[in-house]
C-alpha cells in the first residue's frame, strides 16, 4: 500500500510545489481579517549561508556579496513594517530564525535582524520561546553572545555527521575539530536548548560509524535530537551527481539504522515525538519552537506551549522564503532550489517596492476539504497523534468518517486507535505523501518556477 517508506518529508500541507501565483493579489488586511491573532508562530528567514550542502532542497544562497546582505536586512525591515500594518492586532506565542543558516550574518547584523523585527512587530523575544538555526563554522561566541541576549532559547545546529568522511559523502566540507569547537562554544555561551541534526544512509555509514555519531552527539547533553533519512533530490548537489532512483537495499539500510537510534536514544534517556524528533525526558518543559530546514518552521516544537497549536493557528513569516499561514490560504513567494532560479527569485524580492509586501504573492487557498487534511496530517505524523474531541470541535465531524484511510492504515499495523504505531512512525515519510490529496499531488507535480 505505502511502498518505499522514504518517499518525502511531509514537514508542511501542502507544501510550496502547490503554491500558484495568486491573481489578483489579495491584500493582506483582507487574508487576516477574522483570523485569530492572538497566538501566532513569528517565522523571520535569512536565505544566506557559507556553503551549500550536497542534500541540501532548501531556498539559500551560498556565500553572497556583502551588498546584498545590508539589501536583504534592509528590504526586510519594509515588509517587517508593511506587514504589522497589514496584521495589527498579531501576538506572537512562538518564533524561530531559520534559513538558510541566520548566523551567517555578523553578529552586528544579528543585532539588526532583532532590532527590525521587534520594532516592527512589536513581538518581545525575550518573553516567547525563539528558536535559531546555526552551523559549524557560524556557531561563534559574538553571534551567540546576540542570539542569548535577544532571548533565544533554543539553538539547532546541523552537524550530520561527526565522521569528516562522511560528512563529505553527504556534500558538507567540514572538519571534526569545527564541529566541536561550536558545539562547545554553545553550551559555554549560556542556558539554552541544544538540538543536534544528524544524518543516516549516506554512503559508506555503517551501523557502527551511526552509532559512534550518535554517542558522540550525547556527549553534549542536548536536549534534541533530530534524524534525519538521507535523501538525493533533484537539483541538489547529490542529485546531480546521482539522480535518486528506487533503491529497496537503501531502503533496508535506513530503515535498519533508523531502529537503532531509536532503541538507543530510548535507552540513553530520550523521548521520540515524531519519525525525527527525540527529547531528553529530563530536559524543562521550555516550549522552544523549532525551525524547519525548508524556509518554514514546524508550527508545534517538541514540547506543548500552552496558547499555540500547530493544528489551529496561524503564522506570519518575514523574509523571501518565508511561508504564512492563516486557516484559509497559506502564501509565500516564489520557491526554487537550483542555484540560478534562487537568485532570480532573490533578486526579485530585492528588487520590489514596499507597497508589493501589502500583498500575497503565490498561495494555496484551502477549502475545508483541505483544512481537514492538514490539520489531520499535523497531528498524525507527530507521536501524540490524532485527538477525536479536538477535530470535532474544530470542524463538526468525526475524523474516521472523514478519512477512511485510517482504517487501512490500523489494518496494515502503522495505526493503533488514532496513534502511530512504532512501525507507522518508521513509515511518517510514506504515510505523509500517501494521504497527500489529488488536488494537491497534482499541483505540486506541476510546479515551475518562474
Amino acid at each position: 500500500m505505502l511502498g518505499s517508506p522514504y518517499q518525502g518529508y511531509l514537514y508542511a500541507y501542502p507544501h510550496k510545489t502547490a503554491y500558484r501565483p495568486l491573481r489578483p493579489r489579495p491584500r493582506l488586511a483582507d487574508v487576516w481579517a477574522g483570523e485569530p491573532t492572538d497566538a501566532l508562530f513569528l517565522y523571520v528567514h535569512v536565505p544566506f549561508c557559507e556553503m551549500r550542502c550536497g542534500f541540501c532542497n532548501l531556498f539559500t544562497r551560498a556565500n553572497p556579496p556583502a551588498e546584498q546582505v545590508t539589501a536583504y536586512l534592509d528590504q526586510l525591515r519594509r515588509q517587517a513594517d508593511r506587514v504589522a500594518a497589514a496584521v495589527p492586532a498579531a501576538t506572537y506565542a512562538r518564533a524561530a530564525i531559520g534559513g538558510g543558516t541566520p548566523t551567517y550574518l555578523t553578529a552586528a547584523e544579528l543585532t539588526r535582524l532583532f532590532d527590525t523585527v521587534e520594532r516592527a512587530t512589536g513581538a518581545d523575544l525575550r518573553a516567547v520561546p525563539t528558536s535559531v538555526e546555526t552551523s559549524p563554522a557560524t556557531a561563534t561566541a559574538d553571534r551567540l553572545a546576540v542570539l542569548l541576549d535577544r532571548g533565544t532559547s533554543r539553538v539547532s545546529i546541523g552537524v550530520q555527521s561527526f565522521l569528516d568522511a562522511e560528512a563529505h559523502a553527504a556534500g558538507r566540507p567540514q572538519h571534526r575539530a569545527e564541529v566541536d569547537r561550536a558545539l562547545d562554544t554553545i553550551r559555554a555561551a549560556g542556558p539554552v536548548e541544544l538540538n543536534i541534526d544528524l544524518i543516516y544512509g549516506i554512503p559508506g555509514q555503517t551501523v557502527d560509524t551511526w552509532t559512534g555519531s550518535l554517542h558522540t552527539a550525547l556527549t553534549w547533553r542536548p536536549e534534541e535530537l533530530y534524524l534525519y533519512p538521507l535523501y538525493v533530490r533533484p537539483m541538489t548537489g547529490l542529485g546531480r551527481r546521482a539522480p535518486g532512483t528506487p533503491d529497496p537495499e537503501w531502503d533496508a539500510q535506513r530503515l535498519a539504522l533508523y531502529r537503532h537510534a531509536v532503541d538507543l536514544l530510548a535507552a540513553a534517556g530520550y523521548e521520540q515525538q515524531s519519525m525525527r524528533a527525540f527529547r531528553r525526558r529530563d530536559a524543562p518543559p521550555t516550549g522552544a519552537a523549532t525551525a524547519d530546514p525548508a524556509g518554514g518552521a514546524t508550527a508545534g516544537g517538541a514540547t506543548a506551549v500552552p496558547g499555540y497549536c500547530c493544528q489551529d493557528d496561524g503564522m506570519v513569516g518575514l523574509g523571501c522564503g518565508a511561508r504564512s499561514y492563516t486557516s484559509r490560504l497559506h502564501y509565500s513567494f516564489d520557491y526554487a532550489v537550483s542555484v540560478r532560479q534562487v537568485r532570480g527569485i532573490l533578486d526579485d524580492y530585492l528588487a520590489r517596492p514596499a507597497e508589493d509586501f501589502d500583498v500575497a504573492e503565490v498561495g494555496f487557498a484551502l477549502d475545508g476539504t483541505e483544512q481537514r487534511r492538514r490539520w489531520l496530517l499535523k497531528s498524525l505524523l507527530r507521536a501524540p497523534g490524532i485527538a477525536p474531541g479536538d477535530y470535532l470541535a474544530r470542524f463538526g465531524t468525526g475524523v474516521d468518517d472523514d478519512f477512511p484511510a485510517l482504517r487501512l492504515l490500523r489494518e496494515t499495523g502503522h495505526l493503533d486507535g488514532h496513534r502511530l504505531t512504532a512501525e507507522g512512525l518508521a513509515h511518517s515519510d510514506a504515510i505523509g505523501p500517501w494521504l497527500i490529496s489529488d488536488g494537491v499531488r497534482a499541483a505540486m507535480a506541476g510546479h515551475v518556477p518562474r
